[in-house]
């Protein structure tokens, strides 16, 4: 299981989560498969924070839901792999929440499972790489007590 440093930058996650530092740590272990020890950073921030990054390291001039930072670097056996960064934007999960008709709750632990599957090699920049990791979603989503994430979504 990996060590989850977590970073709140907007306090209104823990309105809409109880026990919300204990919640992100569950459905990031869940998602999580290495046995290499491992450390994760989970920022919960805002749009505009995401934004920035979004357009610096993307190109993209507007916030999304998770950015995922993968270090790529997985060191020798038995050291610590730093194995990346997570970045949550409040306003728009809680939108595309809304627009999806899901709770708040369960649409973050998705984006949860989603950036912890990306710091562990998974995409879906191809057709094949995105089923596989869509199928994985949405069965530790399940695990988790959730609906499959995909269900009605346009």
């Amino acid at each position: 299981m990996p060590d989850i440093c977590i970073q709140q930058m907007d306090k209104r996650y823990s309105r809409r989560v109880k026990k919300l530092h204990a919640f992100c740590r569950k459905v990031i272990q869940t998602a999580w498969h290495s046995h290499r020890p491992a450390e994760v950073s989970l920022v919960l921030a805002d749009d505009p924070f995401v934004h920035r990054l979004n357009f610096k390291y993307r190109g993209k001039d507007m916030p999304t839901n998770v950015l995922s930072f993968e270090t790529g670097n997985i060191p020798p056996k038995g050291f610590l792999w730093l194995a990346g960064d997570i970045i949550i934007a409040y306003e728009t999960v809680l939108k595309e929440a809304k627009n999806q008709n899901k709770t708040f709750e369960a649409h973050l632990a998705h984006l949860l499972i989603h950036g912890a599957l990306h710091l562990q090699g998974y995409d879906h920049l191809e057709e094949k790489e995105a089923q596989k990791m869509e199928k994985l979603e949405t069965k530790l989503m399940y695990l988790l007590g959730y609906e499959n994430p995909y269900k009605d979504v346009e």
